[in-house]
């Protein structure tokens, strides 16, 4: 079945299974990101510091980035389709336990569970566009399934910021435990049967690493999504500091960030598949520059505002660009790549969430942006400085396109 829809059809359209993949990643980083627009909330209702509250989103990135290489292994050759249904249905009952916590070790727990599910739908979800459409449609069906991200941004932090304000934040995730559930029926009802195309084995894990392109792109990811998180976990005290803006403000400022990540994903995927390291490198100094300039900016809205749209429009890039470098560097070992690249970029989500909240906590909010856009420089440095290395994909592209030219010269 799945060849025949990888053959079949109009292929421009991308199949329902594409979309279908999409609001996973959405519920996932829909859910992991919730307590970024709740932070103020959750941290009045459970009595706890700005920089405690962010372990809601440290802790799930902790466990994910060891969730990630070890769930392929662990499921072995079980279907990646029954999978994606188990991690979504145990999303829900992780919301559902957030939304009941009595106290802020019960959150934690809850926040674990999600941790599990963050890393085993980011490991199998990746790297299945390959298996659902043609190789023509391969990297616009990525993109796709990575927009789930940036749509997170666009509708369910705002959606989950908006919920906390009018009904408190224990709604917000009981509304995302439903949404959990609903995905996982999609899922069953979309995707077609996917068996393991083989059991995947930390060695082979491991072994990815070895790859000269892909410790390249893992550097540059490291760099950039710990900055990025230290600085954007603590978005919403962040913009607190401009005047006047209050809380229905700061709503319709996260929403534009997220429209501006959508357009980002898509320009980053069409830039990527034609050279993702130089999008990368873009990315990074784009992302620095306007993370850094958001500090003295903090008193003029217009600034802040504009700011915050080149930001989301940075980084709206960068899963799409570098899951198409990792594709293209091991493309015989998709599934493995995609958990080692979701255990390491949540790894920096918790490392990110954590170094910025001890910024905040020392130097308040201006000390995690800062830290954040330095971090974020440096990796525009690493891009810098890998100019040699290309994917196997790129240059076997850009060879064919010289062959083309010499024959035309010589026919």
């Amino acid at each position: 079945m799945e060849e025949t829809i990888r053959r079949s059809g109009d292929r421009r359209a991308l199949p329902p299974s594409v979309l279908a993949l999409a609001t996973a990643t959405f519920c996932v980083v829909t859910t992991e990101m919730l307590p970024v627009g709740l932070l103020t909330s959750l941290g009045h209702g459970l009595h706890t510091s700005a920089g405690t509250t962010g372990l809601t989103v440290t802790l799930p990135g902790l466990v994910a980035a060891l969730a990630a290489p070890l769930l392929p292994v662990a499921v072995r050759r079980a279907d990646r389709r029954t999978v994606l249904c188990v991690l979504l249905a145990v999303l829900a009952a992780a919301n559902a336990l957030s939304a009941l916590a009595p106290a802020f070790g019960v959150l934690l727990l809850g926040r674990a569970l999600v941790g599990v599910c963050i890393g085993g739908v980011w490991a199998v979800a990746a790297g299945l566009a390959v298996r659902l459409v043609p190789e023509e449609s391969e990297g616009r069906a990525t993109a796709v399934i990575f927009s789930g991200i940036a749509v997170a941004s666009v509708l369910g932090v705002p959606a989950g910021t908006l919920m906390g304000g009018l009904a408190g934040w224990r709604w917000a995730f009981a509304v995302m435990a439903l949404l959990a559930l609903a995905v996982a029926a999609l899922l069953a009802a979309l995707l077609p049967p996917l068996p393991a195309e083989g059991a995947v084995r930390l060695g082979e894990v491991a072994g990815v690493v070895r790859i000269p392109a892909v410790r390249a792109v893992l550097l540059v990811v490291a760099f950039l999504i710990t900055g990025h998180f230290a600085a954007y976990t603590y978005i919403r005290p962040a913009l607190e500091r401009v005047p006047g803006l209050g809380a229905g403000a700061v709503g319709a400022l996260l929403l534009v960030y997220g429209v501006a990540g959508i357009a980002g994903n898509f320009l980053g995927g069409a830039a990527a598949a034609r050279d993702p390291r130089r999008a990368l490198l873009v990315i990074s100094a784009v992302l620095a520059g306007s993370v850094l300039l958001s500090v003295p900016a903090g008193g003029s809205l217009p600034a802040a505002a504009a700011l915050l749209v080149v930001w989301g429009l940075a980084y709206g890039g960068v899963s799409v660009s570098a899951q198409n470098w990792l594709m293209a560097a091991a493309p015989g070992r998709r599934e493995a790549g995609s958990a080692l690249f979701a255990g390491l970029f949540n790894a920096a989500i918790a490392l990110g969430a954590l170094l910025g909240g001890r910024a905040a906590d020392r130097f308040q909010v201006e000390g995690a942006l800062s830290l954040g856009g330095a971090l974020a420089l440096a990796a525009a440095a690493v891009a810098l400085r890998l100019r040699g290395l290309r994917p196997r994909r790129v240059l076997k592209r850009r060879t064919g396109r010289l062959c083309c030219v010499l024959k035309r010269r010589t026919g």
